[in-house]
């Protein structure tokens, strides 16, 4: 099982505004580790989730939507703190803006002291986005990636310059992350924001000597990129698509990534059997699931049959 750490929440999507004093919101449960954990449930990958869920009407509503879902939730919390609450507004192009209520928040409010003793059931752990940036949730994320280094580590950092807008934080907490980490899958809009002058393939050449052993470069539509520490370099284009919002679909990208790496048996072992034919394959079959949530309204991530059809065109 992979254990899921970080951000749980509701995305409040504007639907209509009669009046600036009479506005309409469409509520989705969101956050980006919890749809890289629902995504992987239903792309048939065991998930398990870590975080905290208020007793509040959300919190208890995304508890239950992990469990219907199918995603282990015993690591989970509960806590009187509020449930996190983003209003996203979308550009004509679908690209979601957001606009996060998170401060003391349940899923940002965690402490080292409550960060679990994992089981034999879990292989690998998946973190990312404020979690991994917003003290005290960052010390106990922190702390799990310590206590667990043994495990296979997977990292996209989703950045939410919003909730903390210091990028040194981010930069900071991130390149802790890289001698633990197997995975690195990051945007270039991400890249973009934290290292504007180093190319993409500078900053993954410097993860993959600090000890990361794949990094993937996602750029919205256009092509994908990966690397591997046995130095193969891949590439794969994203099916042409309608776009109705993009909300999601780096998660969907991430969530498939870990289930054919870990559908695999030990995904260690998987990364460092990739050949130049395989990465690619793969990058393709992962741009395609995140292609299908962009043609859905909100995080509808795909379940196995979805893409499989899709991918039979």
């Amino acid at each position: 099982m992979i254990l899921v750490s970080g951000d749980a929440l509701f995305d409040f999507f504007l639907e209509a505004e009669a009046s600036p004093s009479a506005l309409s919101f469409e509520a989705r449960a969101g956050g980006s580790p919890l749809n890289v954990a629902i995504g992987l449930a239903r792309l048939g990958g065991e998930a398990g989730f870590f975080s905290a869920f208020s007793n509040d009407l959300l919190g208890t509503r995304l508890r239950k939507v992990l469990e219907l879902e199918g995603v282990d939730t015993r690591y989970a919390l509960t806590t009187d703190r509020l449930t996190t609450v983003s209003l996203v507004g979308l550009d004509p192009e679908g690209v979601p803006a957001y606009a996060f209520h998170s401060a003391e928040c349940a899923d940002t409010g965690i402490s080292p002291t409550e960060v679990p003793t994992l089981g034999p059931e879990v292989t690998g752990l998946h973190f990312g986005s404020y979690s991994i940036a917003v003290s005290p949730t960052a010390d106990a994320v922190a702390s799990l990636t310590a206590q667990n280094t043994e495990l296979f580590i997977s990292l996209d950092p989703n950045i939410r310059a919003t909730v903390e807008p210091d990028l040194d934080v981010w930069k900071t907490r991130i390149a802790a992350f890289f001698p633990h980490v197997n995975v690195l899958k990051v945007s270039q809009e991400d890249l973009d924001i934290l290292h504007p002058d180093v190319s993409t393939e500078d900053f993954a050449s410097g993860a993959i000597g600090a000890g990361a052993e794949l990094v993937v470069i996602t750029d919205g539509g256009d092509r994908v990129r990966g690397y591997t520490a046995t130095g193969h370099y891949a590439e794969a284009t994203p099916p042409k698509i309608d776009v109705v919002d993009t909300v999601g679909a780096g998660d969907t990208f991430m969530a498939c990534l870990l289930h054919l790496l870990s559908n695999k048996g030990d995904p260690i072992s998987a990364i460092a059997d990739f050949s130049v034919a395989s990465l690619t394959e793969a990058l393709q079959t992962c741009a395609t699931a995140a292609a299908i949530t962009s043609i859905r309204r909100g995080a509808d991530l795909p379940r196995m049959d979805d893409l499989r059809q899709f991918l039979k065109g």
